[in-house]
């Protein structure tokens, strides 16, 4: 994919720092996040530009990170994703004088003067409803992230309207993004009343433990039960059978990340950039529903 801005400046070498929070049942990187970061890294060496990561468990300790960061002036800029309602995270980043980026959504865009690089969550889920209705599932489970978030707020709404849209059933359980959240959410939602032939998952790890929790229980994938994750990662592609995606281009939100990070810190006005659209790529895990 192209470069959003011009190439053959050369930039001053920076540091991106961000923080990420771990979940209580997964200490580790998420796919995405991964992916991300691997963006960034590889934009910011052109100009022997650095990522600084730091992994959080609460609010708290990431508000830390940024005011460690700003007394020593090792980071020269902040990447924030995972917005909440009333989020105090630019404002404060504001007040210690350390520039910001927001990985965002469009209809839950901070104030105005805050560089945003928005990703369309609302588009995402409608595709998912659509290619799940398609294939003639009428009964659609969800297991969402937590609703905190509000790119999960956005994601229910959109899921909400889509299945009322195309006069489906809707069946939703929360979860932590977790493989194990997956699994427990899984077996949930099988385990009630209208259980749902296909259900969508709100991440790859959760989609990971849903898989997990078919096969131990017997349940054929995809001939009695459809899944989708989202986020497309070398999970989805190596799990058996190989996992059906809402795919979106994570290193170019990286990239585009870094890239819009230097020319706000060159001195641009900060900016709004919609991400590409998503896609659904159907491999081994959806079919349409039994008889």
């Amino acid at each position: 994919m192209p470069a959003l801005f011009d190439p053959s400046i050369q930039y001053d070498p920076i540091t991106i720092g961000t923080v990420l929070r771990s979940s209580p049942r997964f200490r580790g990187v998420e796919p995405f996040y991964s992916e991300f970061i691997a963006g960034l890294e590889d934009t910011l060496r052109m100009n022997n530009g650095s990522v600084l990561v730091h992994i959080a468990d609460s609010l708290e300790e990431e508000i830390a990170s940024y005011r460690r960061w700003a007394a020593s002036g090792h980071v020269s800029a902040i990447v924030v994703h995972d917005l909440t309602e009333n989020d105090v995270r630019v404002g404060i980043l504001h007040d210690l004088g350390l520039p910001a980026l927001v990985l965002g959504d469009p209809l839950h865009t901070p104030e105005s003067g805050v560089a945003t690089l928005q990703v369309d969550n609302f588009e995402a889920v409608a595709l998912a409803v659509e290619f799940a209705v398609g294939l003639g599932h009428r009964v659609i489970g969800r297991v969402s992230g937590p609703g905190h978030l509000v790119h999960t707020v956005v994601r229910t709404r959109s899921f909400t309207e889509a299945i009322t849209a195309n006069r489906a059933i809707a069946r939703t359980v929360t979860g932590d993004y977790s493989e194990q959240s997956g699994f427990d959410g899984t077996r949930q939602l099988l385990g009630g009343a209208q259980r749902p032939t296909m259900i969508l998952f709100d991440n790859d790890l959760m989609a990971l433990g849903g898989l997990t929790y078919a096969q131990e229980a017997g349940i054929a994938v995809p001939g009695e039960l459809s899944l989708l994750a989202w986020d497309d990662s070398s999970l989805c592609r190596l799990s058996t059978p190989p996992l059906s995606v809402m795919r979106r281009d994570v290193h170019w939100l990286g990239s585009a990340a870094a890239e819009m990070v230097q020319e706000l810190l060159a001195g641009r006005a900060p900016g709004s950039i919609p991400a590409p659209s998503p896609q659904v790529v159907a491999r081994g895990t959806t079919a349409p529903p039994a008889g």
